[in-house]
């Protein structure tokens, strides 16, 4: 079945959050301890959420009637807040769809230059889009622990 792209919306912020969780508890074990990963994704939506999605800051990959990941852009600190897929469908392209249609919507912004805080694990996959690493950082979630994270960044071409 056919993944198509579109834009996520206020009403997805629960299924999106289900997925996210989803995939941290799967995608993340190879590089955080058991402990680290039960706060991380027990912790909360963000407030900000709603106003993204409401101002077209997320896109999602659908699979049928089936959210198969999505991304989220923070275009006030020009970053990348989320990119999640469902390990299910994990090697199928769709976080490096989502990645390239959230760049695109960034230029289309006026943004030129991309930011993150990646997992550890979600390096390769972010340096395989043309990021480049910066920094190793300690990335303070705010559900008040500590995961060590890779800060990078990315140039964007033009539009």
């Amino acid at each position: 079945m056919p993944i198509t792209l579109r834009p996520a919306l206020p009403l997805d912020i629960d299924a999106l959050w289900t997925l996210r969780t989803v995939a941290v508890r799967v995608s993340c074990a190879t590089h955080y301890a058991p402990e680290q990963i039960a706060v991380w994704t027990a912790s909360p939506v963000p407030d900000f959420y709603p106003a993204m999605l409401a101002a077209g800051d997320g896109i999602v990959a659908m699979q049928g009637e089936t959210i198969a990941g999505y991304a989220m852009l923070d275009a006030v600190k020009h970053e990348v807040d989320a990119v999640f897929v469902d390990p299910a469908r994990a090697g199928l392209g769709i976080g490096k769809r989502l990645l390239a249609a959230l760049e695109q919507l960034a230029r289309g912004r006026g943004i030129a230059r991309l930011h993150l805080s990646a997992s550890l694990n979600a390096v390769p996959f972010y340096q395989a889009a043309g990021f480049i690493s910066l920094r190793e950082e300690a990335y303070a979630h705010p559900s008040g622990i500590s995961l060590a994270s890779v800060a990078m960044e990315k140039q964007l071409a033009a539009a």
